[in-house]
Order: structure tokens, then sequence, then C-alpha cells
């Protein structure tokens, strides 16, 4: 027996497993880390997203790319989503992976279907910036808010 100090009224218990459905999802990198592939033959760079707006918020999305591959084509792929990712925040020239963390951005997502033990699971298909408001949709959207504006709040991802 083990004692436990503990009350499930104070923690939130956990989601669905379930892959997001397909669509496209606000995110923003939460943590990176350079691993080692399975096969001793390289390296990949995991990266995890927290989803900061709509029904799934608070979820997460997970993303390899094999920065480092005996595979050049695998190698390539993952360069050009990095630079897909970079263009996305607004950081050319990172030094360093946490220089893309917190930065909003849009991914569309797939779903990868479940195959052997492993079950399915979400794949990112692209990334993009998030949309900026030309002045022709701030005023659809000013017409559209005006009789239910209230003050502004800050975005998920905005620092208090």
């Amino acid at each position: 027996m083990v004692e436990l100090n503990f009350d499930a009224n104070d923690v939130e218990p956990m989601g669905s497993f379930e892959p997001l459905p397909i669509g496209e999802y606000t995110v923003v990198i939460s943590s990176s880390e350079m691993k080692d592939a399975k096969t001793g033959k390289g390296q990949y760079l995991q990266l995890v997203y927290d989803v900061v707006e709509g029904e799934f918020q608070n979820r997460k999305l997970f993303d390899r790319l094999n920065i480092a591959n005996e595979s050049s084509q695998a190698q390539e792929i993952a360069q050009r989503a990095l630079s897909s990712i970079c263009r996305a925040v607004g950081v050319m020239h990172p030094k360093n992976s946490e220089e893309l963390h917190d930065k909003p951005f849009v991914v569309r997502v797939g779903i990868r279907p479940a195959k052997d033990e492993y079950s399915a699971s979400n794949v990112i298909k692209e990334y993009k910036a998030v949309e900026i408001a030309t002045p022709e949709k701030k005023e659809e959207k000013k017409a559209e808010t005006k009789s239910t504006a209230s003050p502004k709040t800050k975005r998920p991802w905005e620092k208090k």
C-alpha cells in the first residue's frame, strides 16, 4: 500500500488521446529537444505544440524533424519543415530552438492511420503564419462586433 495525500477535485482528469480532427489549429511550440534516432544513425528535433485556441485548446501535438539523418530525403523534408516554421513565427535565423517557442502559428493537421501496434495519430501537413488582419478585414470585423465590443483581452500565448 502507498499512502497518498491527493485530492482529485484539485486536478483536471486526463483527456482523450484520440487524434485531433483533420483541420487547422493555432499552436505554439511549448518544448523542443534533440533526440537520437532509434537506429542510432542520426537525430531528430522533437517538437511539442500546444493548441492555444478553439475547442481543442490545451491539447498537445507532436512533431519530429529528422535534422540529421542518413537519408538525404528525410533530412531535406525536415529542413523544409523547419524553414516553414521559422517563416510562420517570423524568426528567420534561430540560434537555438527555444527562439521558436511561445510564438503562435497555424498547423494543418491530418491523421496517420493505425499501423501494427501503433494507434492512429496526428501528422502535421503544413505550417503557416497566423492570419494578419488586413484593413478591409479589420473593418468587416469591427462592423460584426460593434454592438458587442468588450475590453481587449490577451490571447492565450500573450505574456501577462
